[in-house]
């Protein structure tokens, strides 16, 4: 398998970090956008899209800040890939941003970072941003 190559995507979003926190850190939460279905039990975290069904392990959070996953098949794979969603908020101006790291085969960035962009755009629209 080819090494995957990290990226980084920001989206600016009308919402309080503490709301914001809700949405990219609990099941319910993230069942609201990211997927159709999220479970968790610990550190463990199922995500469900129709016929599919993936695990992650929840490697961090802080509180009201970030979150950070490392999916099961890549740990089994030995590889230390991750994808963290962070809240960021400007010193000046207050605009709050997400910050997305995430890890991807070459040839799919572009795919992966659609995907993204329709992720968030699904989550301003349930947070009334969009």
């Amino acid at each position: 398998m080819s090494e995957k190559t990290k990226y980084e995507l920001e989206f600016v979003v009308q919402s309080s970090p503490q709301l914001l926190y809700q949405y990219i850190s609990t099941p319910s939460g993230l069942s609201e956008w990211f997927a159709d279905n999220v479970n968790s039990r610990g550190e463990l975290f199922t995500f469900i899209w129709d016929d599919s069904e993936e695990e992650a392990k929840l490697l961090s959070r802080k509180s009201g800040e970030r979150i950070k996953f490392r999916w099961l098949a890549d740990e089994e794979d030995g590889n230390d890939y991750f994808f963290e969603i962070r809240i960021q908020v400007d010193e000046i101006t207050k605009d709050v941003s997400l910050m997305i790291t995430d890890y991807s085969e070459d040839d799919e960035i572009d795919e992966n970072k659609m995907l993204w962009d329709n992720m968030i755009s699904n989550l301003k629209h349930v947070l009334g941003s969009a």
